[in-house]
């Protein structure tokens, strides 16, 4: 867990020229209400807040452009706001500055059917891409759990209940369009699916964080929608034989859509805030997709595995209305978890470890965890490795700060020793610095050089990612 970092005093006293500069861009466009700057100072995570100097909200790649090269004139920095939905503290203007509000940039640019691909401006979300493309036939697959921009779920590299079969937007991402630290505007790749023309420009910045550049628009790809879909949930009477049944599951090459896990703890929270009704168990969710018949394959395979590590009956859903119901409160899986909890917060975090590895990883954890006294339920999309711990925390309370923090230490330490990494999915932000110097290394002094040579004044999101 990061500590409180230091805030340096604004540099945006109101006689800035800086300010009279993006007010003659942007008009009432440009913000310092002090209620705005809280919003865009913090996520949903623990990590402490801290609100940026001014708000300028963006409606296109040019004006983005146009505000970075005169915060750079200025040496001010630069922070992107998308929907504020990350969980590392990405968006804390650690060091004061501008943020740069993508959420008025909604243009779905184009969708090409034929070459199932669409290019999108930052701001679009993915409900409403997906709502967008329904007639289309089309769908775009990475969830998380939050309704977040596509420009965000590319600068955290996110991902979701789908990535098991559709990939990450690691995967999902074609070509970027990007503002650098002077204000130039690069097209990091174009919309073919192969390209052997040199360095590879948009993984650098899929999972920059903002600290490269703002990514302004996407392009990214598209799949069509199964002609079946069936979910199912399954009760197993321990943590090892849920986690062991998505292992073999993996191994024998079922092509499952989702295969979450989801522990007690986390079932009872979800009856009560999505008003299911599964048995309070350790259980796992499914998803097939597929023709009627396919589906229906892999469901008896999963179904068949299940029965060997104890799992009950499957209990189906097949009708569009109880699958969207069965996900949508898997995705709520935090707020149910603060809601459980009241008067706590959520010190969110998750880790990813090779498939072989999950079982172990998983019962260490929760075997760790039970001898605390901190409530900290788990789920993950297991398909992958992924897992996460929410420790359930009174903030106010150092010491029980302090003990979710070293249990958060030792998840970590025991996801690197497996041959794991510090983030599956949620990215570093300030909050797991040191965890990523432990697991890189030398690869962080790298990324170092890189920052150093596109954003030489570290203007661009300073404190993520790395220090400088």
């Amino acid at each position: 867990m990061a500590t409180q970092p230091a805030i340096t005093p604004s540099r945006l006293d109101p006689g800035c020229p800086l300010l009279d500069e993006l007010r003659a861009l942007l008009g009432d466009r440009l913000t310092t209400s002090a209620a705005v700057r809280e919003q865009h100072g913090k996520d949903e995570s623990f990590h402490q807040p801290v609100s940026p100097d001014a708000v300028a909200f963006a409606e296109s790649t040019e004006e983005v452009s146009e505000i970075v090269k005169a915060c750079a004139k200025y040496k001010v920095p630069v922070i992107p706001y998308g929907t504020g939905t990350s969980l590392e503290g990405h968006v804390a203007a650690l060091q004061g500055g501008v943020s740069i509000d993508v959420s008025r940039m909604t243009e779905v640019v184009e969708v090409n059917p034929e070459d199932l691909d669409c290019t999108v401006q930052a701001g679009v979300t993915r409900k409403a891409l997906n709502e967008y493309l329904r007639d289309t036939g089309l769908f775009f697959p990475v969830d998380p759990g939050a309704d977040a921009s596509i420009g965000g779920m590319a600068a955290t590299r996110a991902s979701g209940t789908n990535a098991v079969r559709y990939g990450t937007m690691r995967e999902c991402v074609l070509a970027l369009t990007v503002v650098l630290a002077d204000g130039r505007i690069v097209r990091t790749s174009r919309r073919s699916r192969k390209s052997a023309a040199g360095y590879d420009l948009t993984r650098l910045f899929v999972g920059s964080e903002g600290t490269l550049g703002v990514i302004t628009e996407v392009t990214v790809r598209l799949f069509g929608i199964p002609e079946a879909m069936t979910a199912a949930v399954c009760a197993f009477p321990s943590v090892e034989d849920a986690v062991n049944a998505v292992i073999l599951t993996i191994q024998s090459g079922i092509p499952v859509a989702r295969i979450e896990f989801v522990d007690d703890m986390a079932i009872k929270g979800l009856n009560e805030f999505s008003k299911t009704d599964l048995p309070v168990a350790y259980t796992l969710f499914y998803e097939f997709h597929g023709s009627d018949s396919y589906a229906r394959e892999q469901a008896e395979a999963a179904q068949a595995i299940a029965a060997e590590f104890g799992g009950g009956d499957f209990q189906w859903a097949t009708r569009p209305e109880d699958r969207n119901k069965l996900w949508q409160a898997r995705h709520d899986a935090l707020y149910a978890m603060i809601a459980l909890c009241p008067g706590k917060k959520a010190m969110a975090t998750d880790v990813c470890v090779p498939i072989s590895k999950l079982a172990e990883c998983v019962v260490e954890t929760r075997q760790d965890n039970e001898q605390s006294a901190i409530v900290a339920p788990i789920v993950g999309h297991v398909g992958d490795g992924n897992f996460h711990v929410s420790y359930m925390v009174d903030p106010e309370n150092q010491a029980e700060v302090d003990e979710a923090s070293a249990l958060h230490d030792r998840l970590v330490a025991r996801a690197l020793a497996m041959g794991g990494t510090c983030t599956g999915e949620h990215g570093i932000g300030y909050g797991k610095i040191d965890y990523l110097n432990a697991e890189l290394g030398e690869g962080v002094s790298i990324m170092r050089s890189i920052k150093q040579a596109l954003d030489p004044d570290n203007i661009m999101n300073p404190g993520k990612i790395i220090r400088l």
